[in-house]
């Protein structure tokens, strides 16, 4: 009797632990309700995108962020932030460690294969990096240089195409900020780093770096959020980002961090 009661207990324990690995998890509030919480993934040195200001303390700020947080307050979910190399998202959307990745993700036909899309929510520019006077202003002067891109990104992509017609070296990093380092140390001719981001660590090197934004196809390089096949989240965000944009608060948090 003993043993069957030990099971029974052991049985609704494990339903109750089971129930709380579902998509997001659940937590409660102050009042003890049960709140839905979902785990966004994303790589927060990519400025104003998704970053930690250090001079304010340790939390991941910034355009994503606010977007994530905004849309899923709409639908009545909590968000908790898991940061990681790129490289890594599309493998912990997956593998079920988070449930959606904001990160300035480029939707590819090559990714479109993996993970689910919602719509573009803003459209980004691609910008050559490198040392102030380095003479480099068009793809067409990167030949004989070395180039460095942030691994798995949007941007590597572009600089293997550009590769194919300009000789030129490429060199991969898992964080922007090491990609900076990089040209400062003399390493690296240039950097191709998205035109935003860019502009961020142009504005704070003391004019020693400079930029040149790279012509870009447009419906190509737009941004969206990224979900694992099949998840039902992707209609839900879908709805919500597209009735964001129409009132124009996606626009507002544009200006807020992007000052345009």
């Amino acid at each position: 009797m003993k043993k069957s009661l030990l099971l029974f207990i052991a049985s609704i324990l494990l339903i109750g632990l089971l129930s709380a690995c579902g998509t997001g998890g659940e937590q409660k509030n102050g009042s003890g309700e049960q709140k839905k919480v979902l785990r966004m993934g994303t790589s927060a040195d990519y400025a104003p995108f998704e970053y930690i200001d250090t001079t304010k303390g340790n939390e991941i700020i910034g355009f994503d962020v606010d977007l994530a947080k905004m849309i899923a307050k709409e639908l009545g979910y909590d968000v908790q932030i898991v940061d990681m190399d790129f490289s890594g998202l599309i493998p912990a959307l997956q593998s079920g460690k988070v449930d959606f990745v904001l990160a300035g993700m480029t939707p590819t036909k090559e990714r479109k294969k993996n993970v689910d899309f919602s719509d573009v929510y803003y459209v980004a520019r691609n910008m050559i990096v490198s040392k102030k006077g380095s003479g480099i202003k068009t793809v067409e002067d990167l030949k004989g240089k070395t180039v460095g891109v942030q691994t798995g990104s949007i941007q590597e992509g572009e600089a293997n195409k550009i590769a194919k017609k300009v000789d030129m070296k490429i060199e991969s990093r898992n964080r922007i900020p090491e990609l900076i380092q990089e040209i400062q140390a003399g390493r690296f001719d240039a950097a191709i780093i998205e035109d935003t981001v860019a502009k961020g660590y142009l504005d704070s090197s003391n004019g020693k770096l400079e930029g040149h934004t790279i012509p870009t196809d447009k419906e190509k390089s737009g941004y969206a959020i990224a979900f694992p096949k099949g998840s039902k989240l992707r209609d839900e965000f879908n709805k919500v980002l597209q009735e964001k944009i129409k009132n124009g608060e996606v626009d507002k948090l544009i200006k807020k961090w992007f000052d345009q």
